[in-house]
């Protein structure tokens, strides 16, 4: 029995969109991500007819959709989290056709597809019955009865670029249908109604409580492990995670480090501290410090400092610059010239101003005073405030 047999009653165009997911799942990783992604859109679509609260954004592609702040604070953050993964797998196995789709990814996929669509009954359904201790088991996937051929990458773009074109077709369809006032008023009471509905249900199974465990913690490292992935770390060696340190300050003087990134050399070019997804981002930033304290006395070199709680993430190279929000990590390379850079930059102080460009004396002070906010306070940008005519674009 498909372990989303739950929503074939309620939901039954998602429960045909994540059975044909789940039966792929062991057959072929990277149809089962493909068709985990379009289960997800067709979850996202149905939230944003049904429930009143959800505003449209301007384009209405997942992405968007996912991104609204409507519906950013409808699911919370653990849950939009494990929509942006299911959607950047589905990408990958879209999109990639050259990268390999290992099997781990099409059961990360359905694990988070899994906790979205019980979410989406619990909050929604009018089944009572739930149960808060369900929980996806990879082991209950379809096995394939003979193995079979896998689903072309050519085969999955054109499935994806008709079913774009259908949404296409059909919005058009949908405008076309709505232009006689009787029918868009008529249109309106009805949606009016069933989202009443809809709110009914939702406030009732919102009263109580839910002690479904939507196991944060997989959601997160899953997504690290793809943004580090993308980032050309194949996190393939027994060092790249829970590395010992000594030098802590606690009775034992042990750590682990969650993510060490090495460099060519053997030296540490960052570490990645990585907290719960419901908890801010900064609260590792102490902790992440300690560890980069640990392996530059340990190996001579001091890291690159990221801390991150799955879905938003800093950056700190603490000898330089203040900390940072980035969108992902860097590769090998960008991290290996930015700790080349502490020894190889030139002063911004010696060097010398081509008059024949900016030669005014409120001009040289003015870049001096950048050239100041660079080196002398870490920054990494400052604002030039300029009368009409003085000569902003020279400066």
């Amino acid at each position: 029995m498909s372990q989303f047999a739950f929503l074939k009653t309620e939901f039954p165009q998602l429960h045909v969109a994540v059975a044909r997911a789940e039966a792929l799942g062991l057959r072929d990783p990277r149809a089962a991500c493909f068709y985990g992604r379009l289960a997800l859109e067709e979850m996202v679509h149905w939230l944003y007819e049904h429930d009143g609260k959800l505003r449209s954004p301007f384009t209405s592609n997942l992405d968007s959709l996912i991104h609204e702040p409507s519906f950013q604070n409808l699911l919370g953050p653990a849950l939009v989290a494990k929509a942006r993964l299911v959607k950047s797998l589905g990408n990958k196995a879209a999109h990639e056709a050259r990268t390999t789709i290992p099997p781990d990814s099409a059961v990360t996929s359905l694990r988070e597809l899994f906790h979205l669509c019980y979410w989406l009954g619990r909050t929604y359904g009018r089944d009572t019955r739930l149960s808060a201790t369900m929980q996806f088991d990879a082991a209950l996937l379809p096995r394939p009865v003979a193995k079979g051929s896998v689903v072309p990458v050519a085969e999955l773009q054109r499935i994806a670029a008709q079913l774009e074109e259908a949404e296409k077709k059909r919005a058009e369809a949908e405008a076309a249908r709505l232009i006689s006032e009787a029918q868009r008023q008529q249109e309106q009471a009805e949606r009016a109604a069933l989202r009443a509905e809809i709110a009914r249900l939702k406030a009732a199974n919102s009263a109580v409580p839910d002690p479904h465990d939507y196991d944060e913690a997989a959601t997160r490292n899953s997504f690290i492990d793809l943004l580090l992935r993308e980032a050309g770390w194949t996190l393939d060696q027994p060092r790249d995670r829970e590395y010992p340190v000594t030098g802590m300050p606690n009775s034992s003087g042990q750590g682990f480090v969650d993510y060490v990134l090495w460099g060519d050399d053997g030296k540490p070019l960052a570490v990645v501290e990585a907290k719960r997804t419901a908890k801010d981002a900064r609260i590792g930033q102490q902790q992440a410090k300690t560890y980069a304290d640990c392996l530059e006395a340990m190996t001579g070199q001091r890291p690159l400092i990221f801390y991150t709680n799955g879905y938003e993430h800093w950056l700190w190279d603490d000898g330089r610059y203040p900390p940072r929000p980035v969108q992902g990590f860097l590769t090998r390379e960008e991290m290996a010239l930015s700790i080349q850079r502490r020894n190889s930059l030139k002063p911004l102080a010696e060097t010398e101003i081509d008059r024949a460009i900016a030669g005014r004396t409120y001009q040289t002070r003015a870049i001096r005073r950048v050239a100041e906010t660079f080196e002398r306070d870490n920054q990494r940008r400052a604002l030039l405030v300029m009368a009409t005519g003085s000569g902003k674009t020279r400066t």
